[in-house]
């Protein structure tokens, strides 16, 4: 294996661990912190949860625009892993197509 081909490698595989945590930081805060803030008056749940959701959420698209360079990824499919990374539910789906595709 070249170190090209490792250096990729190493990079999609960034992105899905970072597809992941985003994704989990989505839930955390659509599905616990901002019941916390609105229903039992906790608005720091929010605070701290969507600050670290607002790093993995940039760290999301820094990722993928590398990948779009490294793979040349075509526009539609970059279009199509970002709007993922605006529901709560599909970065999870983007990391197991990644996955399905490595193997």
């Amino acid at each position: 294996m070249s170190a090209n081909t490792a250096a990729n490698k190493s990079t999609v595989r960034r992105f899905r661990k970072i597809a992941l945590l985003e994704g989990i930081s989505f839930i955390l805060l659509v599905f616990i912190a901002m019941p916390l803030k609105y229903w039992a008056d906790f608005p720091l749940a929010v605070k701290y949860v969507g600050w670290a959701h607002g790093v993995l959420f940039i760290a999301y698209v820094f990722s993928l625009i590398q990948c779009w360079t490294e793979y040349s990824w075509k526009f539609g499919r970059v279009l199509l892993f970002f709007f993922a990374s605006l529901l709560p539910f599909a970065p999870f789906v983007v990391e197991k197509r990644l996955k399905a595709e490595a193997n």
